[in-house]
């Protein structure tokens, strides 16, 4: 309907998984990668897992169109078996013959299938079997998935076995009844949803295959999209498809941020509104608390003032220093957040937000220009764009803009520059404007968006079986942190390592996975403490 209103020669975002469409954002490159590797390798078992909608099956899709030419492959689309229905499955995807009175008999047909994985062996062929949907099957037939891996040679395995399935399957290949499944899994990925950045490049992707040549979508309904799809494939396909028709039946050749809301809207039956409406509505719900505070503020002569530092010293300042923020005890009267708000309005736009927070970082914003998280990743930073806590900002300990919403309803931003227990520095004025983190709390709601610098290429994950330079640096990092005596070479990612990223991830609070993710990178750099990085509390000397 809106495919020539657009000059598409086709509806760019249909949910059926076609490889032609795959994105290959570096989570989907790396879970291809993965299973390729699981393709070309011999034995045992390869776990890949994502939520719902992220891209799974399309991978698998691109997988079968890369299959190497000595390669069989048996798919498994539906999980809801019995063992003997799951080895017939098998023998008819690989087109072994099975008589009539032996489809039912598990022994039977495990013979024949032994037969068949040893000619094709001794013919230099491999045979897989991938699983979608693992995380449906039942122990019974789980267990008798891992008894397939016995058939073997004296020197090899004659079965590879990819098990692709939602995050519940590592759940259950946790259970007790299976850790001999679990010992044989050799690798296991997860996908993750797309960052902002990354949604925004996976919509442009399919607009331009789809026969696009100029841009439809704006720079703020591209950022809407990723809001309200958490960055979900199959979620943005079902938005940005309702988005063009709203479009279309509109007469408008662009696609706004509000026409993004109204189609989610019209997809859930149920009204979107935007960030600052709910901050609003959220500001309101405290009301009654705010007043009480505003109470005792008025009874103790009005909020109390932190001291800062000189203009002197803050211009004199090194990027990775911190003015202490000082205990309220100490501190003279503060102004009102509403007062700092109406006197800096000027300041609290996103395009002096963003200019401030790249100034800590030594970096260089245009306003106007291209993407802000895009002009960070030219000068070697990354977006984290989400929703948290005070306790998450304290772990993250990066300056962050936040996003409020005052008693009107309006929109600020304001760049969160020192935070402690109690309270907090915001950057105004061009110095740091000391708050109280109670009052702040009034107007923000948990939004925030914060740069780090990524030390492993691209900030990707690094995990058991990985090697290179990236676990070269993660070794030499946690050995420096812990004071340790660094390990010769060190570039392989083994169990030793695995041990020392576990280790490190229970002291700081986070998912105790073994995986190097966004989380534990930003806080192995901030153990590190280098100067050149911006705190929001100086860290602690590395092995002090």
């Amino acid at each position: 309907m809106y495919t020539a209103f657009f000059g598409l020669g086709e509806k760019p975002f249909a949910i059926t998984p076609d490889p032609r469409y795959l994105f290959l954002s570096e989570r989907h490159a790396e879970a291809l990668a993965h299973l390729l590797y699981g393709i070309n390798e011999a034995g045992g078992f390869v776990q890949l897992t994502g939520e719902v909608g992220t891209g799974k099956t399309t991978i698998v899709r691109t997988l079968l169109g890369q299959i190497p030419k000595d390669a069989e492959v048996a798919l498994i689309l539906n999980p809801h078996i019995t063992p003997a229905e799951l080895l017939l499955t098998i023998c008819e995807e690989l087109r072994v013959s099975v008589r009539e009175s032996e489809r039912t008999s598990v022994k039977a047909l495990v013979d024949a299938l032994n037969r068949h994985l040893l000619d094709a062996h001794s013919r230099g062929r491999r045979v897989v079997v991938i699983v979608d949907e693992a995380q449906n099957l039942s122990a019974e037939v789980l267990e008798q998935v891992r008894l397939l891996t016995n058939l073997e040679t004296t020197t090899q395995k004659l079965l590879q076995i990819i098990l692709i399935g939602q995050p519940e399957l590592r759940e259950v290949l946790q259970r007790v009844e299976l850790r001999q499944l679990a010992q044989r899994v050799t690798g296991r990925y997860h996908l993750a949803p797309l960052s902002r950045r990354e949604t925004a490049g996976y919509v442009r992707h399919r607009l331009r295959i789809a026969g696009a040549t100029a841009e439809i979508f704006t720079k703020s309904a591209l950022g809407e999209v990723h809001r309200l799809s958490r960055g979900i494939p199959r979620i943005v396909n079902v938005v940005c498809d309702r988005a063009l028709l709203g479009a279309y039946t509109l007469d408008q050749h662009r696609v706004t941020t509000a026409l993004v809301r109204r189609s989610l809207s019209e997809v859930y039956g149920r009204s979107v509104i935007p960030l600052w409406s709910r901050w609003a509505a959220g500001a309101a719900a405290v009301a009654s608390l705010a007043l009480l505070v505003y109470g005792g503020w008025q009874q103790y002569g009005g909020s109390q003032r932190m001291p800062v530092a000189s203009t002197a010293r803050h211009a004199a300042e090194p990027a990775g220093g911190s003015v202490p923020v000082v205990s309220a005890a100490a501190a003279k009267p503060l102004p009102s957040i509403t007062e700092m708000l109406s006197a800096h309005s000027a300041e609290t736009n996103l395009d002096a937000a963003f200019a401030r927070l790249f100034a800590l970082w030594g970096a260089n914003y245009r306003a106007g220009g291209t993407d802000a998280c895009d002009q960070a990743a030219m000068q070697g930073l990354e977006c984290v764009m989400q929703r948290g806590s005070w306790g998450q900002l304290r772990a993250l300990n990066r300056p962050a803009i936040l996003m409020l919403s005052d008693d009107a309803g309006i929109e600020h931003q304001l760049v969160l520059s020192q935070l402690d227990d109690e309270h907090a520095a915001v950057e105004l004025g061009g110095r740091h404007e000391p708050v109280s983190i109670t009052a702040l709390s009034k107007y923000w709601f948990g939004d925030y968006l914060l740069l780090w610098r990524p030390r492993v290429a691209g900030g990707k994950k690094l995990s058991l079986g990985m090697r290179g330079e990236d676990v070269a640096w993660l070794r030499q990092s946690l050995e420096r942190v812990r004071g340790l005596d660094p390990t010769p070479g060190g570039d392989v990612f083994d169990e030793q390592l695995a041990r020392l990223v576990q280790d490190f991830q229970r002291e700081h609070r986070l998912t105790v996975d073994g995986i190097v993710g966004m989380q534990t990178q930003i806080a192995l750099d901030t153990a590190l403490a280098d100067p050149a990085t911006p705190f929001l509390r100086a860290p602690a000397t590395p092995g002090s």
